[in-house]
Parts: C-alpha cells; sequence; structure tokens
C-alpha cells in the first residue's frame, strides 16, 4: 500500500485498507521532529534534560520550554509539539488538583499516569479531535515508593523505565 494517506487521514478514527491510521502516525513524526527529550532514574531521584532548539536568531529565551513542574514532587518533560504539550500540563495539574481536594494528600505518579495516558488515548479514538503530536515523560520521587518514571506516547501507551530518552524515531525505554 502507498505511504500516502490518500484519503485515509482526515480523522483519527479511520483505519486504512491496511490497518494503519494516519493520525497517530502523524503524531509520531511531531515527536521525531522535535529536540531531544531524556529522564535518568537514579536511586535517590529522577533527572530531566531537553535539548534547546534555536530556529532563529529573533528566537525568546522564555519561549519554547519543554521542562515542566505538575507538583512540588512530580516534574514532566515532553518532546513533540509544545502546544499539545501545555494542553497535557493542563490536564495533569487539573488531576493532581483534583485529587488532592478529593483525599487530602499528593497524587501518586501511578495514578497520575493512568489518568493522563486515558485522556491521550481518548484522542485517538473519536474523528472530531485529533491526537497529541507530543510524548510526555512524568517522574516524581515519593519516601514510600522512591523514584518512580513513565513515559506516554502519543497513542496513549504508558511505559514504566529506568531511563528515557525521546530521539528522533526511537522512543527508548532501557531496563537496567
Amino acid at each position: 500500500m502507498s505511504s500516502i494517506g490518500t484519503g485515509y487521514d482526515l480523522s483519527a478514527s479511520q483505519f486504512s485498507p491496511d490497518g494503519r491510521v494516519f493520525q497517530v502516525e502523524y503524531a509520531f513524526k511531531a515527536v521525531e521532529n522535535s529536540g531531544t527529550a531524556i529522564a535518568l532514574r537514579g536511586s535517590d531521584g529522577v533527572v530531566f534534560a531537553v535539548e534547546k532548539l534555536v530556529t532563529s536568531k529573533l528566537h525568546e529565551d522564555s519561549t519554547g520550554k519543554r521542562l515542566f513542574s505538575v507538583e512540588d514532587h512530580i516534574g514532566m518533560a515532553v518532546g513533540g509539539l509544545t502546544a499539545d504539550a501545555s494542553a497535557i500540563l493542563d490536564i495533569a495539574r487539573e488531576e493532581a488538583r483534583s485529587y488532592r481536594q478529593s483525599y487530602s494528600m499528593p497524587i501518586s505518579l501511578k495514578y497520575l499516569n493512568e489518568r493522563v495516558s486515558m485522556y491521550i488515548h481518548a484522542h485517538t479514538l473519536y474523528s472530531a479531535i485529533r491526537p497529541f503530536g507530543c510524548a510526555v515523560i512524568i517522574g516524581s520521587y515519593d519516601p514510600k515508593y522512591g523514584p518512580q518514571m513513565y513515559m506516554i506516547d502519543p497513542a496513549g501507551v504508558s511505559f514504566v523505565c529506568f531511563c528515557l530518552f525521546i530521539y528522533k524515531c526511537c522512543i527508548t525505554c532501557l531496563y537496567l
């Protein structure tokens, strides 16, 4: 089959004859074309790093951030479209705030990962909305569970890993 959409790329809920969903593939391409994001889980914490892409001399230093704080104990690094990352960050912060209001305690990273990945996955199911064009690495340190780290790809699939790289087409988990 042809590698171009040929009409099957108009909606996220439409499969091509060979079983591909082109809108999700385009979201992965957006991650592939962005800068590298790396997260390392150590014995006493999680470290995030992102490549800062400067495409113009007119670029302002305060724009295009890809490292965020969801709560005091949860951080996030993204690769892909920063506008989509901002929307995902808002959802993660709202989930954390809602959990804290309901249970009077901070949200666990595992629960936050499940909620955010379900939200991202829901955007791959309906024709009226498009998939998010970013991959997210979230990490935290909890005195009870130690350091934890998850990655959510544009399809809404989440991975728990020790070391994560979002680089070009390669989204890699290393189990040390």
